[in-house]
């Protein structure tokens, strides 16, 4: 590619990508007498183009004229930024490693890329490795910061015609992805292929492997091809200041970074820690001036309320003004004239009676609605709906995007039918859910809690904010709540398909609609959830009650978790939580039970019996069978002891499944139940097996095409080829000795 095409890319990227503090600003990003920009990149302090202008050596960009616009580049490097965050993201362009192939299988050229940081390290949240091709297996193998700890990945990429490609699904055929771990500072990328293309070379002559930003990559067919013309391509980076945390580096005042109206918080990915304006502020929190107030009451996209504003020092407040009551803010009770009783009893009396029986009748309908009003209101502040809607605004202000909604209970009301008995769909521990049909058309589940502790209010809002912003495709989505009853309602996305409990216990034919390969993919994508729930999200979170009732199957079989009335969130500080023991019977961590102590373990546990009810077909407790057969998990560790499994195990999935795929699955299982939590594998080490046994079931082409291959050694991919042991494994895929390697050196940290 050539420069000028090159530097389109970065313009490109630059253009899709601004500093979200740079926008719509009046106050100053960079330092005084400093340079804020070069070319379409915004520059604040702590990053600078000259001395003076940055915090240390590592923050210094290089602003390079001889392109037009100018280009950014980190330090003295060549590496070119494309944007600055100030929440600690720095994009970055970064090579596409390739292999390609002439028409008879002879390698023709490819690339051996390297980058090279001495400070920042590899976004662990915003990016994914990426393998491209139609005959390609492509690795990972990285080093974390300042350690000789290794982590090796990769995935496997095979089809034999394009028809198979799907547009926009990176799940091996065509194209496939996996996650990068925390705090890599070092990595370097294989690429193989088993044929050299030779049978896929009219449409697919290259193998593509590359760290991408995740948004920024959308995969089609014609990335077969076309990512040969492409050099560059996006990335994100994870930068903070120095190598301590807050508390160590607040104790240094003239080297701490934050100033006025911030706040610190400790590096999430690598050593080191950042600065975020404080809630009701704005601005560059590294700035010398540090962070402004914002003015909320100048401008109305920033404030809710209907009439009054009064402007606070970090935020606002709402209010009516004389002769109205309410709290003013939009969306609550808003400003409502007062009505003067004084005056009606006057005309009443001089009307005479039949006035007066009605004004007082009227009179009586305005005091009810009064009241329902007040009522409303009362319930509204006791269920922390104030701080829920201030948190709520300031998130959708920040985001420039939609939040969860706080509805109206008139709004529920009307949607079912004043909650009428035929629209109950189910009945839990935790509640009712009502199926109901939003003003906008929206078919939606409506949860109706039982009485909650007043005490647990606050805890409830974060909750509430915290699940709002999972966007997992097999989580069933918050869409908001309402707080106007005694009790919070909160509404979810309806899912049409019923329960998995339903389609494997509840089948009147007696004969489970649900083959292996789906029940194997339904266990894949929850333990996926709770592997993101676990390690991915921003606050890890302990569901806490998995179970076969609380995972809803759409049209198309695909899981989605539900009922997090029970999760409980988990400070990043904390191995494990005291709590009051709460489950179901049946899907209980025994440790948790005796001990009290909640962690992520539990959840492995409760997923073990879910897995084992997708297995066997059989309820995880049923006091319909013998004492000794009464638990599920029991029973079926009975049995396998005994090497009897295979007769607890649903005769449709015997069938399907061959004696050392079923041995496998069990051996899973078992690892799962462990009653030890410290014995269970973790979520994500579960998902990514689940992952590995389910290319082994599912019919995909390159599985019919393994038979032609019967001397290939299948294993997990690792660092060095002959000792798979050595490596922390991600996705599973294949190794040909016969292969010819291509190895892509990407170097992050201290030059390695």
């Amino acid at each position: 590619m050539s420069l000028n095409i090159r530097a389109l890319l970065v313009i490109l990227f630059a253009t899709v990508y601004p500093v979200a503090s740079a926008s719509n600003t009046t106050f100053p990003l960079a330092k005084q007498g400093c340079v804020e920009t070069c070319g379409n990149v915004t520059i604040p302090y702590p990053f600078g183009t000259s001395e003076g202008c940055y915090y240390d050596e590592q923050f210094l960009i290089t602003c390079n004229h001889t392109y037009d616009p100018p280009l950014a580049f980190l330090t003295h490097s060549d590496i070119n930024v494309t944007n600055i965050r100030l929440d600690g993201k720095l994009h970055i362009m970064q090579f596409i490693a390739r292999n390609c192939y002439n028409q008879s299988g002879s390698y023709i050229y490819g690339n051996i890329p390297s980058l090279t940081l001495a400070k920042f390290i590899i976004s662990d949240t915003e990016n994914k490795f990426v393998a491209v091709g139609c005959d390609t297996e492509a690795s990972i193998r990285g080093f974390q910061k300042d350690s000789d700890k290794g982590y090796t990945t990769g995935c496997l990429s095979i089809c034999d015609d394009i028809s198979y490609v799907a547009n926009g699904s990176c799940s091996g055929i065509g194209c496939c992805q996996t996650s990068i771990a925390k705090g890599v500072s070092f990595f370097n990328i294989s690429l193989s292929s088993y044929r050299n293309h030779v049978d896929v070379w009219d449409f697919n002559p290259c193998s593509f492997a590359f760290v991408v930003e995740e948004k920024s990559f959308n995969f089609t067919s014609n990335d077969l091809r076309d990512l040969d013309l492409i050099e560059v391509i996006p990335a994100v980076l994870d930068w903070s200041i120095g190598n301590v945390p807050c508390k160590e580096a607040q104790e240094n005042k003239t080297s701490y970074a934050c100033r006025r109206n911030s706040k610190c918080t400790d590096a999430s990915n690598g050593s080191g820690y950042q600065c975020i304006c404080r809630d009701g502020y704005e601005g560059n929190p590294y700035h010398p001036d540090g962070c402004h107030d914002i003015k909320e009451c100048e401008n109305k996209n920033l404030n809710n309320c209907t009439h009054v504003c009064n402007e606070l020092e970090g935020g606002y407040s709402c209010a009516c003004p004389k002769g109205y009551h309410g709290d003013g803010v939009k969306g609550g009770l808003g400003c409502t004239r007062d009505q003067s009783i004084t005056l009606q009893l006057a005309i009443g009396l001089g009307a005479g009676i039949p006035v007066v029986l009605a004004s007082m009748i009227w009179m009586y309908i305005g005091y009810k609605k009064w009241r329902i009003v007040k009522l409303r209101e009362k319930f509204f502040k006791e269920n922390g709906g104030l701080m829920l809607q201030q948190e709520l605004s300031a998130r959708e202000a920040s985001s420039n995007r939609e939040s969860a909604k706080i509805f109206s209970a008139e709004e529920l009301k009307k949607a079912t039918n004043n909650y009428d008995d035929s629209k109950i769909t189910g009945k839990g521990g935790y509640g009712t859910v009502y199926k109901g049909i939003l003003a906008d058309g929206r078919v939606v589940a409506i949860k109706k809690s039982k009485v909650i502790d007043q005490s647990q209010i606050e805890q409830f809002i974060n909750e509430m904010l915290i699940l709002s912003q999972i966007n997992h495709r097999n989580v069933v989505k918050l869409l908001g709540c309402c707080l106007e009853t005694e009790v919070p309602l909160l509404v979810y996305e309806y899912i049409t398909n019923g329960t998995l409990f339903d389609h494997i216990h509840n089948n009147k034919s007696n004969v489970s609609a649900l083959n292996w390969e789906t029940r194997l993919r339904i266990a894949t994508e929850t333990a996926g959830v709770l592997s993101y729930l676990h390690s991915s999200a921003a606050i890890p979170i302990i569901h806490r009650d998995i179970k076969s009732t609380n995972i809803l199957l759409d049209d198309s079989y695909t899981a989605k978790v539900s009922d997090f009335g029970s999760s409980r969130l988990v400070p990043l500080d904390e191995v494990a939580l005291s709590t009051m023991v709460q489950g179901t019977l049946g899907y209980l961590d025994p440790e948790y039970l005796q001990t009290s102590q909640l962690t992520e373990k539990s959840d492995v546990y409760s997923f073990g019996v879910l897995f084992l009810e997708l297995l066997t077909g059989k309820k995880a407790v049923s006091f319909e069978r013998s004492e000794e057969k009464r638990s599920l998990a029991m029973y079926f560790l009975s049995a396998l002891k005994e090497d009897r499994f295979l007769e607890i195990i649903e005769q449709c999935v015997v069938k399907e499944c061959k004696a050392e795929h079923l041995k496998e699955v069990a051996d899973l299982a078992k690892r799962c139940l462990r009653v030890r939590g410290d014995d269970r594998p973790t979520m994500k080490e579960v998902a990514m097996e689940l992952e590995g046994l389910l290319r082994e079931t599912g019919k995909h082409p390159w599985m019919m095409k393994q038979e032609r291959y019967s001397e290939e050694t299948v294993y997990l991919l690792g660092g060095h080829m002959d000792s798979a042991a050595e490596f922390n494994t991600g996705t599973s895929s294949a190794y040909d000795d016969s292969m010819k390697d291509g190895i892509v050196l990407l170097e992050v940290g201290n030059g390695r």
